[in-house]
């Protein structure tokens, strides 16, 4: 009869009851890593000779393991990303245009810590959005707050609420975010009450709270995207001040990847 076993009997219960008496705490106390690992890992600490310290410890470890995969999954799916995205994905020897070694340099999100802006300026296909989307996972993954958003959809929530009279409320709501992930700022155009709206959104933010933008556009054409040039200068000021910006460049990684199947 094994250690195991004879402790269990020596206490006066079974293995089977107590294997279903750990089932109940387990679930009383909500641990459903260990609940579903507890037998296995106690059949391996048997062969493997572990103390009981090492054997409750490797319990523990799989239970808080679990439970910070479980986070990072809730924040990755709240934050709204349209698709996965990753930085282990991203083909930097065909796009030549962005630093590898700054791309894993923002991983780490020290920049959204300290607050502070980050720009990506390129044509379509050059991969600004799989960047936008991987950082703001890995700041997700780093137990910040993210939220994802196309600039056109934040810009008609923003004129619905002022609508709706709950604008405050609504900046509000957008300011607990640590990090928040502007995609395609700068194809439509927006009226001015719908820039007023996005500044707003960015003042309330200025150096406190990190943006992070997306754009086809280099920062000499948002003229097109915010007619009023006092406002656009406004804008870019916000955005730019203490910001890593990083130009992806203007050849399609999309086409070159769609010419080179064919020609395969």
């Amino acid at each position: 009869m094994s250690t195991h076993q004879q402790l269990t009997h020596q206490r006066g219960l079974t293995e089977p009851a107590a294997e279903a008496a750990v089932d109940q705490a387990c679930r009383m106390l909500r641990l459903p890593t260990i609940r579903g690992q507890f037998i296995a890992t106690a059949d391996a600490a048997e062969r493997e000779q572990l103390t009981y310290r090492g054997f409750l410890a490797e319990l523990l470890m799989a239970e808080c393991e679990d439970r910070q995969r479980r986070r990072s999954e809730r924040r990755i799916k709240a934050a709204g990303f349209p698709r996965a995205k990753w930085l282990s994905d991203f083909d930097f020897v065909a796009n030549p245009n962005v630093p590898s070694a700054l791309i894993h340099t923002l991983a780490k999100c020290e920049w959204v810590r300290n607050g502070q802006p980050l720009c990506l300026i390129g044509d379509s296909g050059t991969g600004k959005s799989h960047l936008l989307i991987a950082l703001g996972t890995e700041a997700a993954m780093a137990e910040y707050r993210v939220k994802y958003v196309l600039a056109a959809k934040l810009v008609n929530e923003l004129v619905e609420a002022a609508d709706e009279l709950i604008l405050n409320k609504t900046i509000a709501r957008y300011g607990r975010f640590d990090l928040l992930c502007i995609d395609e700022l700068g194809y439509l155009e927006l009226d001015k009450r719908g820039a007023d709206l996005l500044f707003q959104v960015l003042t309330d933010r200025e150096e406190t709270a990190s943006v992070a933008i997306a754009s086809n556009e280099s920062f000499g054409g948002w003229t097109k995207t915010f007619t009023d040039p006092r406002l656009c200068a406004a804008i870019v000021d916000r955005l730019t001040y203490n910001a890593t910006i990083i130009e992806t460049g203007t050849d399609s990684y999309r086409l070159a990847q769609t010419r080179a199947r064919a020609e395969a």
